[in-house]
């Protein structure tokens, strides 16, 4: 907590990230969300007033707009800001990049998303993997939800002594679940036009030592990502071994396709029935019976739900830049506790 208080937390951009990030922050016993800022004025604003969110305009003229559609506006940004301890901007691609002089210029903490290059806050954050370097920064970037998850899987293998190079092929969902109406592709697929992948760079950027190489297509679905890992392993290991390195992280759930889970959209079914707010899946889910380990190679699959897997890192980069818990395993399991993180195992034996 700041000053014995809860942290007040503004979220610029209430979209399909910024929802979910404010969403999580009222569920948190240290936090409280100071309000939402946006631009829109169509039905993605309007069920702030029900939530009872102070809504907040980017500017005069988005203001005007916003109560000339009957929306109640409590002010604009820089009013909003004002009474924020830290602000998590999940605004548009590059957007943020540009909100970033006015961040400094208050100042105010700060955190944007993978959508931004490492250079706008020179720091790229996962909490298993470096929350101690982001401790009273003034910014920070949580990285995409692809690279989140390469990290998560591939320190767990690397804390367990097992990592020696990985090499992973992306298959990556069109567009978001809401926006299926608007764009995506249809009956193709999309090759990244460049190997590597930006998602395997990108994670050097947390974990600079990595020897890892992404390659990623572009697929017809908007459910979630689908990974595939070959892992070239430091020594030969058993496969139960490799299964309690990713035990390990309670941010990686081992689900069994047996169990019925054989695709995504199973998964996020499970999400809705164990009653998940927008059925987010916050985990990797990684196949335990579909994982094989052939001497010193590993071969695994995985899910990754780009709307959810950045939310609990953001809570934790959150905690971190305020200082307000400079350790990372209390944070880590102060987020779990509060979104459910780490229970899915019990469902899925």
């Amino acid at each position: 907590m700041a000053n014995g208080r809860r942290l007040r937390v503004a979220v610029n951009g209430y979209g399909v990230i910024g929802k979910r990030v404010a969403d999580a922050v009222r569920v948190q016993d240290d936090m409280e969300l100071a309000g939402a800022c946006d631009v829109v004025t169509d039905w993605r604003l309007r069920v702030l007033a029900g939530k009872e969110i102070p809504l907040f305009a980017a500017s005069s003229s988005h203001g005007e707009a916003m109560r000339a559609a009957g929306l109640d506006v409590a002010g604009e940004l820089q009013d909003l800001l004002a009474r924020a301890d830290i602000v998590v901007d999940c605004t548009p691609k590059r957007i943020a990049a540009k909100n970033v002089e006015l961040y400094r210029a208050r100042p105010i903490k700060f955190i944007v998303h993978g959508g931004e290059k490492h250079s706008v806050t020179g720091h790229s954050f996962v909490a298993e993997a470096n929350y101690a370097e982001a401790v009273g920064r003034d910014a920070t970037r949580v990285v995409s939800c692809n690279t989140t998850s390469t990290v998560r899987t591939l320190l767990a293998l690397k804390r367990a002594g097992l990592l020696g190079r990985a090499r992973g092929t992306l298959l990556r969902r069109a567009t978001d679940p809401w926006e299926s109406h608007l764009g995506g592709i249809m009956n193709t697929l999309v090759p990244e036009s460049e190997i590597p992948s930006h998602q395997g760079p990108d994670a050097q950027s947390v974990l600079p030592d990595l020897d890892v190489v992404t390659m990623a297509v572009k697929v017809p679905e908007t459910i979630a990502h689908l990974h595939y890992w070959v892992v070239e392993l430091t020594r030969e290991a058993s496969r139960e071994e490799v299964l309690e390195a990713f035990r390990a992280s309670s941010r990686i759930a081992l689900i069994n396709g047996s169990d019925g889970l054989s695709a995504i959209n199973t998964v996020k079914e499970l999400m809705a029935d164990i009653g998940r707010r927008h059925d987010n899946l916050y985990e990797v889910a990684l196949w335990a019976d579909m994982l094989k380990v052939q001497g010193s190679e590993l071969f695994c699959a995985y899910m990754v739900d780009n709307q959810a897997i950045v939310i609990p890192e953001t809570i934790d980069a959150i905690r971190a830049l305020t200082k307000s818990e400079p350790d990372g395993r209390r944070s880590i399991a102060q987020t779990d506790a509060a979104l459910g993180i780490g229970r899915l195992d019990v469902l899925t034996r």
